[in-house]
């Protein structure tokens, strides 16, 4: 049995851990919140952005954009959406081994963008070949920070390194749900959006609607990017604060079954000793 101050040493180092957890637990509770407000202000952007595509796609064809274009087979890209830090419960995990579930079942050539540090390094321990990595944007990520992933990503489909462009990320649906996702990205398929937007040629395109879609189809990548990123953002916070919640809570438990032992422990020590005072003091 452990002794009283081997005890007494691990209640003190549970209380420093349960110190740490706790100021983490609110720290991301405070991130979430940002986090939070960020996301569900550019869903709607993002919504919107989508039924305009569908309009433009309702007067124009793949031939009009090489971002539309459907090509068969070829080799296809995952952009890997993590975090760079840990202490985020099973978020990172949940999120890679939906990636890895997506690359076993669609057997044929493939490469991986990763943002974060997590995915990187558990892309690089599978062995899956890494086109390029970018850190985590950091805890307010801009539309401007996204414009070279964006641009890496529109660069490589158009040239034909790739035919197809996943994004896996977690999406935010509440302080306790966040789900592994993905997204096709490249080529833009509009087909499903087309019965959203308005049929089309009830719009004046200025200068022309061909114009109007080379301008739009690079902000839609980008912009379905940074709506990603910031899903996954408010996924890592809030996944965050509960699992230093947990953590905090796990700590009490432990210091109140520590006491208990400590306080079983000083009671059978001070038992002994009067037992070994009671006999000692009895005439011989």
């Amino acid at each position: 049995m452990a002794s009283q101050r081997d005890i007494r040493r691990r209640i003190g180092a549970v209380r420093n851990i349960k110190q740490i957890t706790r100021a983490m637990q609110f720290v991301a509770a405070s991130k979430l919140r940002r986090a939070q407000e960020s996301t569900l202000a550019s869903r709607p952007y993002s919504d919107k952005i989508d039924e305009v595509l569908a309009d433009l796609a309702a007067v124009l064809g793949a031939e009009e954009h090489p971002l539309l274009a459907q090509r068969e087979g070829g080799k296809r890209m995952i952009v890997l959406i993590t975090t760079d830090r840990g202490l985020a419960g099973p978020l990172n995990t949940n999120t890679i081994r939906f990636a890895a579930r997506e690359i076993t079942r669609h057997e044929g050539d493939l490469t991986v963008v990763t943002v974060g540090r997590k995915g990187r390094d558990a892309m690089r321990r599978a062995r899956v070949p890494l086109e390029a990595h970018f850190a985590g944007f950091g805890d307010k990520p801009t539309f401007a920070d996204i414009l070279p992933l964006a641009r890496l990503i529109t660069d490589s489909f158009l040239n034909g390194s790739v035919s197809t462009v996943d994004i896996v990320f977690s999406r935010f649906e509440s302080t306790l749900v966040q789900r592994p996702a993905s997204d096709r990205l490249l080529p833009i398929d509009y087909g499903e959006s087309t019965a959203q937007g308005i049929p089309g040629h009830q719009f004046i395109f200025e200068p022309d609607a061909a114009t109007v879609l080379t301008q739009l189809l690079p902000r839609y990548v980008a912009t379905r990017l940074y709506q990603a990123v910031l899903e996954s953002r408010a996924s890592e916070e809030s996944s965050r604060m509960v699992a230093m919640k947990n953590a905090t809570e796990n700590a009490e438990e432990l210091i109140e079954d520590l006491t208990l032992s400590y306080n079983k422990v000083r009671q059978a020590n001070i038992t002994r000793e009067m037992i070994e005072i009671a006999t000692g003091a009895q005439p011989r």
